[in-house]
């Protein structure tokens, strides 16, 4: 059953929410080991949370949350109140917070149930849930590759169907990714759409939290929930909520594909998949056009400078003193900072916070920092030329289909370059969906993700509804029988 199917289902009385809650939970119990993508999973609160929201239901209180009801799991990075918030790190092993982030208290005022907090890259760095402290996260579809990062977690439960939902966050891809290298639906909403507030920051100007689905109606569902004013985050633009319709009607549209993403490095495994669900599209009545995409060659180089750029900064609250590690083996305050930090860390967000640092020290920040900034300026100004002629791009969301664990992990220029078709999206703070299309020859999946102007989610929600309107692609699951 679909998340939206599930509520139904319980407002109609053929499911009680503790038979929900309870289902999934035992299905945690029994399954999680396969992937590793609950490092928490609160059992007594979401049973005690079932009862308080049955009540609520049966007052008819929810009748107009389309999620009431419904089990979801959050990204380790989102804070929840009396549930630890790590991370995935020992810098924040054992943080329980002592208050809810923006997104939890909406989830909770729609009667969803948190069932637990999802495994992720530490602090959120990395494209393959591997850098967490509690190992890697493992592909439902083949537990010897990754999930994708840095949602990996997200990703991983709603294609094993451990929850129907789950939220993530993208600064870089780290929906995107995760979603397309398991066969599931996301969407990274336009940057202010969705409060910030709560989620530990990793790049502030890039952060994005969105959900992630078995469908895009039920992302849409999600995010209507999740976004809206918040007057404690600054960059909190939108009026009200995102209200979506049913609409499956794409005829005129227009939709660019950007032709130098196929040219270089691209899997034609992929390739063909992603332009086979163009093609899906123009039967329906879509215009497709093709264009060169500007500034490709720069967009990774940006990114990372301004990624980590932000990450040292917001790192660097983490220091042994106020919370968090602290090093058993500091005798000064010096040795506090320094040794609770190289403790605390790991490899890549140390990598992360030095290149950071680097780039905003003296003499060099305007030889980088300033210069990426610049760079930044001009690839969103070259979107907003794109959207005057352009309803939506369709690109590929990644080169190739999930690679093997511990393949790329020690490269990482190769590892950031998987960032080529998702980082610039981030970089001009615009929204884009992303989608299964396919399977590669060894039966792993392919997504495909459809890029929108800022604040066009209605549009790209019903671009993909009309997609999955006549694909199946959504509809497998990693281990069924999908033939």
């Amino acid at each position: 059953m679909t998340a939206i199917e599930i509520s139904a289902a319980i407002k109609a009385k053929k499911l009680t929410v503790l038979q929900v809650v309870e289902d999934y939970l035992k299905k945690i119990k029994e399954q999680n080991d396969v992937t590793n993508a609950f490092l928490y999973v609160a059992h007594e609160q979401a049973l005690a949370r079932a009862a308080e929201v049955q009540a609520q239901i049966d007052t008819g209180e929810l009748d107009d949350s389309p999620l009431a009801g419904v089990p979801i799991g959050i990204k380790d990075n989102i804070s929840t109140m009396g549930i630890e918030t790590s991370c995935a790190s020992k810098m924040l092993e054992g943080y329980t917070p002592v208050f809810n982030a923006f997104v939890i208290d909406k989830l909770e005022a729609a009667g969803m149930i948190i069932l637990g907090k999802l495994n992720m890259d530490e602090f959120a760095m990395g494209g393959s849930s591997e850098t967490g402290i509690k190992g890697a996260v493992r592909n439902p579809w083949d537990t010897a590759r990754v999930a994708g990062g840095s949602s990996g977690g997200s990703a991983a439960v709603v294609a094993s169907d451990l929850v129907p939902l789950a939220l993530g966050t993208d600064t870089g891809g780290s929906i995107r990714q995760p979603c397309a290298f398991c066969g599931v639906t996301g969407i990274k909403p336009t940057y202010g759409a969705v409060s910030r507030y709560g989620a530990v920051a990793f790049a502030s100007s890039l952060d994005q939290i969105g959900p992630i689905g078995g469908n895009i109606d039920d992302c849409a569902a999600l995010l209507s929930v999740i976004s809206g004013k918040d007057e404690r985050d600054n960059t909190s633009v939108i009026d009200k909520p995102f209200a979506f319709g049913d609409s499956t009607d794409v005829k005129g549209m227009k939709i660019g594909i950007p032709r130098n993403y196929f040219s270089n490095g691209i899997d034609d495994e992929v390739k063909n998949a992603v332009l086979s669900a163009a093609r899906t599209l123009e039967e329906q009545g879509v215009i497709i056009d093709e264009f060169d995409m500007p500034m490709l060659d720069y967009v990774v180089h940006v990114y990372y400078i301004i990624a980590c750029a932000e990450a040292s900064s917001n790192l660097a609250r983490f220091d042994g003193i106020k919370y968090g590690y602290r090093s058993k083996n500091a005798e000064t305050l010096a040795q506090v900072y320094r040794l609770s930090r190289s403790e605390g860390f790991g490899l890549e967000v140390k990598r992360r916070i030095m290149l950071g640092s680097f780039v905003l020290s003296s003499g060099y920040y305007d030889a980088y920092y300033k210069k990426a900034m610049q760079v930044r300026a001009i690839i969103k100004d070259e979107y907003s030329k794109l959207f005057q002629k352009y309803d939506m791009i369709i690109s590929p969301v990644a080169q190739s289909t999930a690679y093997k664990i511990g393949e790329n992990i020690d490269d990482p220029v190769k590892m950031y370059m998987n960032d080529l078709y998702t980082a610039s999206v981030n970089l001009a703070g615009l929204p884009a969906a992303v989608l299964p299309c396919g399977f590669d020859a060894a039966g792993l999946p392919i997504g495909f993700q459809l890029i929108g102007d800022a604040f066009s989610e209605d549009k790209l929600v019903t671009a993909a509804r009309a997609f999955q309107s006549v694909t199946d692609y959504h509809t497998k699951k990693a281990g069924g029988n999908n033939s």
